[in-house]
């Protein structure tokens, strides 16, 4: 069965007005050449990084093969320590789940760190029509939120937005003109805007880099100081994340810590990174343990499954959730560079995020995105598990094509093979009228 070409010709049209795009490939071209000019300097101070990556893959393997145990571990470690644990099958489970704690605890302000599960499920949709007001605090996630768009990437969601599209977004916000070409001016009068969010939210969200399964520990990086707010200001905390975020051991948590921000941004270590194991607490008082302290009442952990169990058990995509969400394939991909996220994904971006897509919102959802990858393999010699996305993308491909989706232009090749003996649309006889002159 072939599917009608409706799936592809919209994205064959935003492909085309991406191209044509000055700001985007303006925008595009300013941080993909940052990002991989820090890598690059970052790795050449960290001879220690091959053996990071191999024990990061190691960790990974072992955590997948190994959930469901790793995933009993973090239930039984949070409920010790007071918190509530959660465990949603689907979307709909986590945003109904997350939606009844806020609602619950008559919350009127949920501020937010950055979470591409968040986005994944589309929480904020889900908590604005229960009338819960929600704001990201990330300056990234802050202005794609308010220009109503997606992430386009892993790491800096609004990679797509010039500098100057952001101060103008900021002066219009603030009613103050502000400099195009000052971004710490820029970036000042956000800090301004959300500082004092923090101290009035009644619920605090955010994801994670890992969990750790033998102590119930929430490890959280970040460079801006926003989730360290955000999981300490509310009485409320929420942390939900997918199920291949666990980790056995703090020890296997700190090579993740120190493997992922050379890749990601080109640091050698993050500003912050927060390990936060429970509910705020005290024992200052004859050794008597009190809940809370100064940081929140209540922690809840939430993971998710969403696809993810198939995704584990299938051996040609399995790889897929080794991955630490660095990016930093993206920052490599030439199609990503030119087109962006924006584009180039649904709700995850790129190559990988189309293998993300098919399990987790369906293999209709990433037929767009499947075949725009042109298997360069440039992904795959960056990313710091070594993880073979064009291997997956050809797979995916194959799959979909036995599902009925066929770009037009490759059903046109098809066609001209099996009518023409070769891929151009001639016919043989005039495909060799060279060789008789």
């Amino acid at each position: 069965m072939k599917v009608p070409a409706e799936w592809y010709e919209p994205y064959a049209a935003d492909i085309a007005k991406a191209l044509r795009n000055e700001k985007l490939q303006v925008a595009m071209d300013r941080l993909t050449t940052r990002f991989t000019a820090m890598t690059a300097d970052a790795l050449k101070k960290l001879p220690y990084i091959p053996y990071l990556r191999k024990r990061a893959r190691e960790i990974k393997s072992w955590s997948i093969d190994n959930w469901p145990q790793l995933v009993k571990m973090v239930k039984e470690k949070i409920e010790a320590l007071n918190g509530v644990f959660y465990l949603a099958k689907d979307s709909k489970e986590c945003t109904d789940y997350i939606c009844k704690v806020c609602l619950d605890h008559n919350a009127k302000l949920v501020v937010k760190g950055k979470s591409m599960v968040s986005e994944e499920i589309f929480l904020n949709d889900a908590l604005v029509e229960k009338g819960i007001n929600v704001l990201e605090t990330d300056l990234g996630e802050f202005i794609i939120q308010l220009r109503k768009e997606k992430p386009s990437h892993l790491v800096a969601p609004a990679t797509h937005i010039p500098r100057e599209d952001v101060a103008e977004l900021f002066s219009r916000v603030i009613k103050k003109e502000l400099p195009p070409d000052d971004i710490p001016v820029v970036t000042s009068a956000a800090r301004e805007l959300l500082r004092g969010r923090f101290i009035e939210a009644d619920l605090g969200i955010t994801g994670a880099n890992a969990i750790v399964a033998e102590t119930g520990t929430i490890v959280l990086m970040e460079n801006e100081g926003n989730i360290r707010h955000v999981t300490n200001l509310p009485p409320v905390h929420i942390c939900v994340t997918g199920i291949e975020k666990v980790v056995p051991t703090l020890e296997d948590a700190a090579v993740i810590i120190q493997l992922l921000p050379p890749y990601a941004t080109g640091q050698l270590m993050s500003v912050y990174v927060s390990l936060i194991t429970g509910p705020s607490r005290t024992a200052d008082i004859e050794l008597t343990t009190v809940i809370p302290a100064h940081g929140p009442k209540e922690l809840y952990v939430v993971l998710l499954d969403n696809g993810r169990q198939d995704l584990m058990k299938d051996p040609d995509f399995k790889e897929a959730v080794y991955c630490i969400r660095c990016g930093s394939c993206l920052n490599v991909c030439p199609i990503f560079r030119h087109i962006g996220g924006q584009v180039w994904g649904y709700r995850y971006t790129g190559a990988i995020g189309a293998i993300w897509t098919a399990f987790y919102h369906g293999i209709n959802k990433a037929a767009p995105f499947a075949f725009s990858c042109t298997e360069c393999g440039r992904c795959k010699a960056r990313c710091p598990l070594e993880i073979d996305i064009p291997a997956m993308i050809e797979k995916l491909r194959y799959r979909l094509t036995r599902s009925g989706y066929i770009t037009p232009p490759h059903a046109q090749i098809a066609d001209w093979i099996e009518k023409n003996g070769n891929p151009f649309g001639e016919a043989a006889e005039r495909r060799t009228e060279w060789l008789k002159v």
